[in-house]
């Protein structure tokens, strides 16, 4: 399975010739995120996680299959539904699935299980909302924004959120340390300049390494075989 990242969370996962996607965001490459998908997984609502604009043209287009939480679900039948006359192939809404935590369900080429439900906290006057976390093929997996542990499992690899208006340097660490995965992978870190991004990833390196776990940074387009780490 190949994993390639994109800017900021979204992430491209190839296997067995089908192409699954989570998190197609607005500060993400999303037209090439998406070339040849199957599959979108969204782990919540805000927009840096799923591009509402560019998104519902897409899947009314073609024969993509959209997995989100309730409200992101709700949107995206909403506006697929609000395009031109013409646009859509009619099974659009069909193709968009409700998601809850602790779930499991198979897309072509994938077995996915969910963790989770809510966002982490960014201030108590913000409102949290839903936030599913996704273990794939029980190799890798991508909290969104939360540092939920997945109960029960200890993944391969993990996606981890470097930098976010809700989180801190010593959370990032402990979430890497808690997983306990072979190698962690940076997400959520458009907001990093490269000063900021080397302090953080520093950090994670230092700590993941105490506890067995290999921090690999990884640049826009990107790629690393998670066959090779999933066999050790």
């Amino acid at each position: 399975m190949l994993l390639t990242k994109y800017t900021h969370a979204c992430v491209r996962l190839e296997n067995d010739g089908e192409v699954l996607v989570i998190d197609p965001g607005t500060f993400s490459e999303v037209e090439e995120a998406l070339r040849g998908a199957g599959t979108v997984l969204v782990t919540h609502e805000h927009a840096d996680h799923v591009d509402l604009d560019r998104l519902p043209g897409i899947l009314a287009a073609g024969t993509l299959h959209v997995y989100a939480p309730a409200r992101v679900a709700e949107q995206l039948r909403s506006l697929t539904a609000a395009l031109p006359s013409g646009t859509a192939d009619g099974t659009a809404a069909e193709r968009i699935h409700t998601v809850e935590p602790d779930a499991g369900f198979e897309v072509p080429g994938f077995r996915i299980r969910t963790f989770g439900g809510q966002h982490a906290l960014i201030h108590p006057l913000i409102p949290v909302v839903a936030n599913i976390g996704y273990l794939v093929n029980e190799t890798v997996y991508h909290p969104g924004d939360s540092f939920v542990v997945p109960h029960g499992l200890t993944a391969p690899a993990v996606l981890v959120p470097v930098h976010a208006p809700w989180n801190k340097v010593s959370e990032v660490i402990d979430f890497v340390t808690a997983m306990r995965a072979r190698r962690a992978y940076p997400i959520h870190d458009g907001l990093l300049n490269e000063t900021g991004r080397g302090l953080v990833e520093k950090h994670v390196a230092s700590f993941g390494a105490r506890y067995g776990t290999s921090y690999e940074h990884l640049d826009p387009g990107q790629s690393v075989d998670l066959d090779a780490v999933r066999e050790g």
